[in-house]
C-alpha cells in the first residue's frame, strides 16, 4: 500500500487511478499509477522541482504516470489518520514564516519571500468522485488545514509551497459532492484537521511521531483491488 525508502514516502497503485494533485510534478487531473512525497534540505533550491521528482520517481523504479510532492519535513513524521474510509497521510511543517492567504503582496525576487515549512497531504479516497466534486475536496482539505492551524493558535493560513494529492477509484457509482457537509468531504476534513494538529504538535515538541493514530484502521486502497 505504501512503501517506505530513505527521505520517500511511496504509494505504488496495483492499478491506476484518478487522481487531482497540486504537486510540482504531474499536477493536474488525471490518472495515474503512483504518488510520493519526498524529503528535501531546507535550503532546496533546485529550479526543477518537476524533474527531480521524476528522477526519484525512476531511481525507485515507479513506472507510469504519477504524481510526486517534496517537502523539507522529515517524511518519516507523517501522520495518518482515517475516518469514513478516507485516509490522509499528512507531512506538516510551519516553519518559522506561516502565511496568510490574503496577505500582502511580496517581490518577485526570492528574497522577498518568506522562510517557510510545507503542509503536504497525500489523501486515499474509497469512492469515484465526480470532477467537480474532486475540486471541491482540495477546497476541503484547505479549509479543514486552516481550520486545524487556527486552533493551535498559528498567525497564518498555511505556507506557500503547501500541496495536496486526492487519489479515488477509476470506476464505480460517482459521487457527486466533496464539500465539507458531504459524506466523503466531511470524513475528509475530519482526517486533514486532526493530521495537521498532530503534526503541529510534533513540530513544536521536536519530537517525531511516525505513522501513529487510533483512528488509522486498515481499508482498501484504490488500485489495490
Amino acid at each position: 500500500m505504501i512503501e517506505r525508502h530513505p527521505g520517500v514516502l511511496v504509494w505504488r497503485l496495483s492499478k491506476p487511478v484518478l487522481a487531482i494533485s497540486s504537486g510540482p510534478h504531474g499536477g493536474g487531473l488525471g490518472v495515474r499509477h503512483w504518488a510520493l512525497n519526498a524529503t528535501v534540505p531546507k535550503d532546496y533550491a533546485r529550479p526543477d522541482p518537476d524533474a527531480h521528482v521524476a528522477e526519484i520517481a525512476a531511481d525507485l523504479g515507479l513506472g507510469g504516470p504519477g504524481t510526486g510532492l517534496l517537502t523539507a519535513v522529515d517524511v518519516r513524521d507523517v501522520v495518518l489518520e482515517a475516518d469514513g474510509g478516507v485516509r490522509s497521510w499528512v507531512t506538516t511543517g510551519i516553519g518559522a514564516h506561516p502565511t496568510w492567504a490574503a496577505g500582502p503582496p511580496v517581490g518577485a525576487a526570492a528574497g522577498d519571500l518568506p522562510g517557510v515549512g510545507t503542509i503536504n497531504a497525500v489523501c486515499v479516497l474509497p469512492v469515484r468522485l465526480a470532477d467537480a466534486a474532486l475540486v471541491n475536496a482540495v477546497a476541503t482539505v484547505a479549509e479543514a488545514k486552516a481550520q486545524a492551524l487556527g486552533e493551535e493558535g498559528v498567525p497564518g493560513t498555511g505556507t506557500v509551497t503547501d500541496a495536496v494529492v486526492l487519489l479515488c477509484p477509476l470506476d464505480g457509482p460517482v459521487e457527486p459532492y466533496g464539500g465539507p457537509r458531504s459524506v466523503i468531504g466531511s470524513a475528509l476534513a475530519r482526517t486533514v484537521h486532526r493530521a495537521v494538529r498532530s503534526g503541529i504538535s510534533s513540530e513544536r515538541s521536536g519530537t517525531g511521531v511516525g505513522v501513529v493514530t487510533s483512528n488509522a484502521r486498515p481499508t482498501t486502497m484504490p488500485g489495490d483491488g
